[in-house]
């Protein structure tokens, strides 16, 4: 049928044969924008294609991103939030992005990436709604029955660490406490499962002394401690241990017999090399290895468990190879792995159990399980893989050094194993026994250097100093842990069952006693330790990305990850510690000097403070008390003292004592002064010109630290957020 419908005068421009309708609309008007996000999205596919995106290890890093989002934002809201941002992230993806196969890497980041920190967040939430205790509202003095869960010698401090399930404490029906108990007040009978009648002084865990400091209270509400304290007087069994506590019994025993065949310090070490009991290392000893960037060797870890398998793996490789018929029939690799799995896991059963022991352990079986299939042995996916089934039960230790050390140092290794400068210097050659030597031994500095430099940032971070020789420390000291020491100590276990174990422990000794020397010797060099204030997130935010980023890429791009990590560095070369430190009992303040000194309130015998006071003011511990101070003056009651920052005179007013002042006069001294500090509640009366942190401010804010020349005040509550843990917030 014809139409009387007109033709348009002109026709519109029809793409030519190649071009798609689709880019031909988007040439059209707002269109333009769509186009230009389409190339946008070619690129980012591109670079994920060609810089070897490896999808595994970087879900483990979203995973571990969401746990620790949890512990940086601060209440539920903001935690609710997270998920949805996730969740609309997620929904938009899947709305925009067709699975048609055009975007592969980049569709599957946005969903699974997103996924994977919604899911780390949720699982340290709910952990700590099922576990946490909620602490004891004041110190008590308490009589109490309870049954002893777990018991820990630490000779070296003279006392024995309990675990008790607590009766009627805090107005609890059970709590579970940790106690401190003399030494001399040690019994036998006192063994897991006993149950005892006591009394002890009770006090809830403490948060942390100042902002950046250790946080016990976090570590106990995880742990599920509701107080802590010391006991009083003798304890009552009311009745004896019946079951369970036999491995830890096994445990101590062998502590024991250890240091009985090898007294002294080196018998401790050897005790915590074989037993994972600690308690019997001296501090000035546990100190020197510390600095010496030896600590690792003390605590089991991966170094050891490795050891152990190792060791029982070529045995049992080696000893069943001597059976032909055997050979022929089994594959005999998948046996050995078998034997160093059993041996691994009974190693880590002996020393404990503890959290650092059994996720070397889980990551060790796992490089077994990859020899056993054929897989390659160590890689970032089964270090990632280990690391996803560490956080998935164990959450809270992704903001603890143990955790952050071990998967650094292990990562540092396998990047720095892949690296084609490193594939280059292990290639086999043709060459004699010197040279081979040597080449070993730069590629063991090489790689004792590069852990050094990725753990300095987290010693920095938690302890506040680190090593600056440790490189070098253990290029000695980790050979002769793993080579000598410790078979050693093997042999000579096994020898003692025919009392023949005299000689091997006399080597171990001496091997133990060399490390430990050298452990002195190098913490005791100018410079060996490097001392900063209080890191803070962000720093060590920069340098955490710009280790994932250096260590999770395959190509070049992985040198971008030198950026953040050097804008990290510029930040501590820039770290200036606080003006003013003051507790969060306001009864310790300090005023580092910059020049190594640290004026203190009051002067204290306590090692927490003094190490909380000294280290959070980037000082090596030389402390003055006020008094003695130049531009202070004290009576019986208050101090006045002046601080000069910027050419600006800052005017402090800081109470002693707890005697009744004469309101009048306390408040003609308050308007004298620009800060007040006091650990006592000050009438509404006294109005400093600037800041009044009494009794009443800092039960809200716990310690702070104040920054005169931004006039800032940076406090444990804030970066506490609305956690279970802290209580001194007003709810």
């Amino acid at each position: 049928m014809a139409s009387d419908a007109k033709l348009p005068d002109s026709l519109p421009d029809y793409p030519e044969a190649g071009e798609s309708g689709l880019d031909a609309a988007l040439q059209q008007g707002h269109w333009r924008t769509w186009r230009g996000l389409s190339r946008g999205l070619d690129r980012i596919e591109r670079f994920l294609a060609a810089s070897g995106f490896d999808r595994a290890p970087w879900l483990a890093v979203a995973f571990g991103s969401g746990v620790s989002a949890w512990f940086f934002l601060d209440n539920k809201w903001q935690w609710l939030g997270l998920l949805c941002c996730c969740i609309a992230l997620v929904a938009g993806t899947l709305a925009s992005m067709r699975s048609d196969g055009r975007y592969p890497y980049l569709r599957q980041s946005l969903i699974w990436l997103p996924m994977l920190v919604a899911a780390g967040s949720i699982v340290v939430w709910s952990k700590s709604a099922l576990v946490g205790a909620t602490p004891i509202d004041r110190p008590v003095v308490a009589q109490f029955d309870a049954v002893i869960l777990e018991r820990e010698a630490r000779p070296a401090e003279q006392r024995v660490r309990l675990v008790l399930a607590a009766r009627n404490i805090g107005g609890e029906a059970t709590a579970k406490v940790r106690v401190n108990l003399p030494q001399e007040d040690d019994r036998p009978e006192l063994a897991a499962g006993a149950v005892i009648s006591l009394k002890a002084r009770l006090m809830p865990p403490a948060p942390p002394m100042l902002p950046g400091g250790y946080n016990f209270a976090r570590t106990a509400w995880f742990e599920g401690l509701a107080a802590t304290g010391s006991v009083i007087g003798p304890v009552t069994i009311n009745a004896p241990s019946t079951s369970g506590g036999w491995l830890a019994g096994i445990q101590a025993r062998l502590s024991e017999h250890v240091r009985e065949r090898l007294p002294g310090s080196s018998g401790a070490i050897a005790a915590a090399l074989a037993s994972g009991d600690r308690g019997g290392i001296a501090e000035d000893d546990a100190q020197a290895m510390r600095d010496a960037g030896l600590a690792h060797l003390l605590s089991i870890s991966g170094l050891h468990v490795s050891a152990v398998i190792a060791a029982a793996y070529f045995l049992a490789l080696k000893l069943l190879a001597l059976w032909p018929a055997l050979a022929l029939r089994v594959r005999l690799p998948l046996v050995a792995a078998g034997a160093g799995a059993l041996a691994g896991i009974a190693y880590t059963l002996l020393t404990g159990a503890q959290v650092p022991t059994v996720r070397s352990c889980l990551g060790a079986l796992l490089v077994l399980v990859a020899i056993a299939i054929g897989r390659e042995a160590l890689s970032l996916r089964i270090l990632a893989v280990a690391a996803f089934f560490v956080l998935l039960a164990w959450p809270e230790s992704i903001v603890g050094p143990s955790f952050q050390m071990s998967f650094a140092a292990v990562m540092t290794i396998i990047a720095l194993g892949s690296s084609e400068a490193s594939r280059r210097l292990l290639a086999p050659r043709e060459e004699g026994m010197l040279s081979r030597g040597i080449r070993y031994v730069v590629a063991l500095f090489a790689t004792g250097l590069a852990i050094e430099i990725a753990l300095m940032p987290i010693g920095l971070y938690h302890f506040h100093r680190a090593g600056a020789y440790g490189a070098f420390a253990n290029v000695i000291a980790i050979p002769l842990t793993t080579i000598v020491s410790m078979p050693l100590i093997a042999i000579a276990l096994f020898l003692d069952a025919a009392g023949l174990g005299a000689p091997a422990w006399w080597a171990a000794g001496k091997s133990i006693d060399f490390m430990l020397q050298m452990a002195h010797w190098v913490s005791s060099r100018p410079g060996a330790v490097t001392v900063l204030p209080a890191m803070g997130r962000g720093s060590f935010a920069l340098f955490v990305a710009g280790g994932l980023w250096l260590a999770l890429w395959t190509s070049r791009m992985r040198l971008l990850g030198l950026v953040p990590a050097a804008a990290g560095a510029l930040s501590l070369v820039l770290l200036q510690p606080p003006d003013i430190l003051v507790s969060g009992d306001g009864r310790h303040v300090a005023l580092p000097q910059g020049d190594g000194r640290v004026i203190v309130l009051r002067e204290t015998q306590s090692d927490y403070v003094r190490d909380n006071l000294t280290e959070l003011s980037g000082s090596n511990g030389n402390l003055v008390p006020l008094r003695e101070w130049d531009r202070a003056r004290c009576n019986r009651d208050f101090c006045f003292a002046e601080i000069v920052r910027d050419g600006t005179s800052w005017t402090l007013l800081l109470s002693l004592g707890r005697d009744r002042v004469a309101e009048r006069a306390l408040a003609a001294a308050c308007d004298r002064s620009d800060i007040v500090i006091a650990d006592r509640w000050l009438p509404r009366s006294c109005r400093p010109r600037w800041l009044k942190a009494d009794r009443r401010m800092l039960s809200r804010t716990g310690g702070i630290a104040i920054d005169l020349s931004t006039r800032s005040v940076d406090s444990v509550a804030a970066r506490e957020g609305h956690h279970g843990w802290w209580r001194g917030r007003d709810d």
